[in-house]
């Protein structure tokens, strides 16, 4: 613990490296396939041609399979291969008649018929397929980005290869196995959220963070190269402590994650502005891994200073559940003793009692937001950097302190 005025350090972490996990889909309309399986080397932009000259995705199935094949719903509906290509891809309107497109989809039907999508994602030189990496899935605010991430891919008909890399204190940091052959042709792009540059290079196997690949990071230092798409999040940490300082506190403490990213440097600058702005006011800090058993035992530490608290200010909200904690072992009452307020605002802040002040963040718009400026990308537009707004939510955990 430090203790100082109106000042306070900065976090410093490492980021360790987990095996790759392959979300399948949550909560997101339509049917979507994840696959890590590298797809060959090819050139963007090549057909890929059989040996016969038809596409790779119009070809007749390996007989011995039994599966039915383009030529087969081709032949039970009366029509040619072309024609079935044209209508499960999309193009027959204004070239194929309904009456035709009926026939074609009910043979489809009646044979269990179901275009190759890999092979005419490989002869179309794209995979469809971006790559999401986000500290944590167990974190309900990662959880929500990633559902909006989908919801936007799958809008455009594109699937998502989650990589979570959470973030832990103190650990050593050790290059990531990446799981590509080669990314730029297994991946078209690849949204990242709060993610170093080094971990991102030693997944994607390249020279740089995205070397090759259309890139778009979230939580991250506007103007530093890629698009970005972020929440206002300094704005939303000082509306939080200037609300503490309008009820009279003047010895408010900060539990801090120990995170080193672009979101919680702003927080610390945030608060330390606002409590510069009101004289006499006192402040204390400590940092904690963001989990609630290290939150509770660093707000203990605060509580049990020589100048408590009357105010605990809390990074997250996962942090405050710790200050709770730590408040009841001490016989303290929120907030008649104790102040505590978070940010996130996720589904247990209503839960708890007294209800938590809180910071809402927007995640699942923060995930549209972000997938939707990599798809533009793709598409060779250049997004415009996007700041989302952050929302004081006053509940009932603050209050003025005691005289």
């Amino acid at each position: 613990m430090t203790r100082h005025t109106t000042d306070t350090g900065r976090p410093s972490t490492t980021t360790p490296t987990p095996p790759l996990t392959v979300a399948k889909g949550i909560d997101r309309p339509g049917p979507t396939v994840f696959s890590t399986t590298p797809m060959p080397a090819r050139t963007k932009g090549t057909p890929h041609v059989s040996p016969t000259g038809t596409p790779a995705d119009d070809q007749a199935a390996d007989p011995r399979s039994g599966r039915p094949t383009s030529k087969d719903v081709a032949k039970l509906a009366g029509v040619s291969q072309s024609t079935v290509s044209l209508v499960h891809a999309g193009k027959w309107p204004g070239r194929v008649s309904e009456r035709t497109v009926r026939a074609v989809n009910e043979a489809s039907a009646a044979l269990g018929y179901r275009p190759n999508q890999a092979a005419r994602h490989l002869r179309l030189g794209t995979t469809r397929t971006v790559l999401l990496v986000v500290p944590a899935l167990t974190n309900p605010f990662f959880g929500a980005v990633h559902t909006g991430a989908s919801h936007a891919a799958a809008a455009r008909d594109f699937s998502v290869v989650v990589y979570p890399s959470p973030v832990a204190a103190g650990a050593e940091r050790t290059p990531v196995a990446s799981p590509f052959a080669a990314a730029h042709t297994a991946l078209d792009g690849v949204l990242a959220s709060s993610t170093a540059v080094e971990t991102l290079s030693d997944l994607l196997g390249t020279a740089g963070p995205g070397a090759g690949l259309p890139l778009v990071m979230l939580d991250s230092q506007p103007g530093a190269g890629a698009p970005t798409a972020n929440i206002a999040i300094a704005d939303g940490m000082s509306a939080l402590t200037t609300h503490l300082l309008g009820l009279g506190h003047r010895r408010v403490a900060r539990l801090c994650a120990e995170i080193d990213s672009w979101t919680f440097a702003s927080r610390e600058a945030a608060f330390r502005d606002a409590v510069r702005a009101v004289a006499g006011t006192e402040t204390d800090h400590a940092r904690t891994p963001l989990t609630i058993p290290d939150a509770t035992a660093a707000a203990l530490t605060l509580l049990d200073g020589p100048t408590p608290p009357t105010a605990l200010v809390c990074d997250d909200d996962v942090l405050a559940v710790g200050a709770y904690k730590a408040a009841r072992a001490r016989g303290l009452r929120i907030p008649e003793d104790l102040s505590v307020t978070g940010i996130g605002d996720v589904a247990f802040a209503t839960v708890l009692e007294p209800e938590l002040t809180t910071v809402s963040l927007p995640a699942h718009e923060l995930g549209e937001a972000g997938m939707s400026a990599l798809l533009d990308l793709l598409d060779g537009r250049s997004p415009d950097d996007v700041s989302l707004p952050a929302e004081l939510l006053l509940r009932d955990s603050t209050a003025p302190p005691r005289a």
